[in-house]
């Protein structure tokens, strides 16, 4: 069997500036995977290389066992968290239809008028009744809690049947129990569905026990092993080339201290691992 990512020799740029390189790694299908590091360390530049959206400066990229691109069909990608205001009166139902519909002309069918309507609209229950949400499908956006939005927005990136799952920073702005609740969530569609998810996080504690492996981008390189394998004081600071200390704490913690030029990337130094 393919694996769902695969990164060999690669190296990405922006702008004719090198981002990171030298980055091999093998992601499999239907492993929950997170990727982490500090701002500017191109944790958004490898899901653009993933989408297809940014060619590699150098090296081999493959997805799903075709070039990236090609794969985009059989990807399910949520963007950052959107913000939806309290006065938003679009239900949530109709949200996760946009998967669907979202890039057709005019308003889908009624399900009673159309067999494929009929078929759209049985798919979107399905998917809103696997991530837990049917209890409040039909009420506007606007009024749900941040977590109860997020898990319809997962939804909406789940109702084509993707075979990879994209995830950028989805636990932001939400709270530790709704944060666990999604990576529970996640973890579960991983195991019974075989979709390969790839999430990016600031904070890798809520989600820990939940995950198979981290990828870790740091001072231009790139590193994927299991958690622990991974968040270790001689593997960051090789990548860092700065002297690290990974403290896990009695409650399980994983505390990462030393990280340079922490002054330039405040909000990830404090919170990814702490």
């Amino acid at each position: 069997m393919t694996e769902a990512i695969s990164l060999s020799g690669a190296a990405a740029s922006r702008g004719g500036s090198p981002v990171w390189s030298g980055v091999d790694l093998a992601i499999a299908r239907g492993e929950f995977v997170a990727v982490l590091g500090p701002n500017g360390a191109g944790k958004s530049t490898f899901l653009d290389l993933v989408l297809g959206l940014l060619a590699p400066s150098a090296g081999a990229v493959s997805v799903l066992g075709q070039a990236p691109r090609a794969a985009r069909p059989r990807i399910g990608y949520l963007p950052q968290r959107r913000s939806f205001d309290t006065s938003t009166r679009v239900r949530g139902v109709d949200v996760v239809r946009l998967g669907l519909d979202g890039a057709r002309w005019g308003l889908p069918l009624p399900a009673a008028l159309s067999p494929s309507a009929r078929a759209a609209a049985a798919k979107v229950d399905e998917v809103i009744e696997l991530v837990g949400a049917s209890a409040y499908a039909e009420r506007a956006i606007g009024t749900l809690s941040g977590g109860e939005q997020q898990r319809l927005l997962i939804a909406q990136a789940l109702v084509r049947d993707p075979e990879l799952l994209l995830l950028d920073e989805p636990l932001d702005s939400l709270d530790l129990p709704n944060q666990s609740a999604v990576a529970a969530l996640v973890q579960r569609i991983c195991r019974e569905r075989g979709v390969t998810v790839v999430l990016v996080a600031h904070d890798v504690n809520p989600i820990l026990g939940y995950l198979d492996r981290v990828v870790y981008f740091a001072g231009g390189r790139g590193v994927e092993g299991p958690p622990r394998e991974v968040i270790r004081a001689d593997v960051l600071s090789r990548l860092y080339g700065a002297t690290i200390e990974v403290v896990e704490t009695p409650s399980g913690r994983l505390i990462v201290v030393g990280t340079p030029d922490a002054g330039h990337c405040t909000e990830d130094h404090e919170q990814v691992m702490v």
